[in-house]
């Protein structure tokens, strides 16, 4: 086992919504315990003003608590340099973010990203060429339920993880960390599928649940919206091969089964801020893959008709 480096491991959390806020709570509480670990917030507004008052408040179906992370701020510059940074911002606000936390990027410094997107890691990478950047992704319903205070709604909490390179020191070393932590961490050796996989169920049924304004077991379940969603699991699908992106045969199949299961009244998280007038994920999970498909040649009809229509309704 790869041992920690005799001087403190810094992991920086930035963005401390819900998944960064319980992710970020977990390894906090874990690092109290922890002399050679410390755990700072990069976060904001009244959000962080609760947490510097009273600490960060994290429950879920398990367990509640309260942790005291080693620092939470919103000046960068009283971090110092950083060991790891797990980003949990939202991917509008991805490259301001990125020149921000500048000052806490060294050489050695390894960026996790847990961004919803097929595009997240590249995008990190072209801006800190000379760092490692994994991928990562996380399935959980967690939220901001008032400032200082996040709260896991649902039964699934896992985070897939890697690197093209498969395996190393430093990859074995922050699984055994997250673990330890409590979090339902795994490393993956096909971390590109992984993210793939997620992004295909998030960006189908974003953009459709959003642009008819509906659940998610109407997609398959209405007859009017069914060939729709069929239609754009295929778009993507075809995007995916030609990205090489390993998802196997079955995939639209067993996902139109999954949201069929759903519970009525469910939506997505961009049709709910879009309805509430919030920022949405419309570039990182609807226009990425136009884009792709002019990149591979491969027509996207549907996804262009979801595009322009919530473009012009923002």
């Amino acid at each position: 086992m790869h041992k920690l480096q005799t001087a403190k491991t810094k992991i920086v959390i930035v963005g401390l919504g819900g998944v960064g806020g319980y992710y970020g709570g977990l390894l906090s509480k874990y690092a109290e315990q922890q002399p050679d670990i410390s755990v700072v917030f990069f976060a904001r507004g009244a959000h962080l003003k609760a947490i510097q008052s009273r600490g960060l408040k994290v429950s879920d179906e398990n367990q509640s608590f309260i942790t005291h992370p080693t620092l939470a701020t919103d000046d960068v510059h009283t971090i110092g340099k950083a060991d790891y940074v797990i980003m949990a911002t939202k991917s509008y606000d991805l490259q301001e973010v990125l020149q921000q936390i500048q000052p806490i990027i060294a050489g050695h410094t390894v960026i996790l990203p847990l961004l919803n997107g097929v595009d997240i890691t590249a995008r990190i990478r072209a801006v800190y060429p000379q760092n490692e950047v994994w991928y990562g992704c996380v399935y959980i319903i967690s939220r901001i339920t008032e400032p200082g205070v996040i709260e896991d709604s649902g039964n699934v909490r896992f985070m897939h993880f890697g690197h093209e390179k498969k395996t190393s020191d430093r990859l074995k070393l922050m699984e055994t960390l997250l673990q330890q932590a409590g979090i339902e961490a795994v490393l993956k050796e096909d971390a590109i599928r992984a993210v793939w996989r997620k992004f295909f169920f998030i960006s189908t049924t974003a953009a459709l649940t959003t642009y008819y304004n509906t659940d998610f077991a109407s997609l398959v379940n209405d007859v009017e919206k069914r060939p729709m969603y069929l239609a754009i699991m295929q778009e993507l699908y075809a995007i995916s091969i030609a990205e090489k992106a390993g998802l196997r045969e079955g995939l639209v199949e067993e996902l139109m089964d999954y949201d069929a299961s759903l519970p009525a009244g469910k939506t997505s998280s961009m049709n709910s801020d879009y309805l509430s007038g919030k920022p949405i994920e419309l570039e990182n999970l609807v226009g990425v893959v136009i884009e792709l498909g002019k990149k591979h040649n491969i027509p996207t009809p549907v996804y262009t008709q979801v595009y322009e229509a919530l473009k012009a309704g923002i």
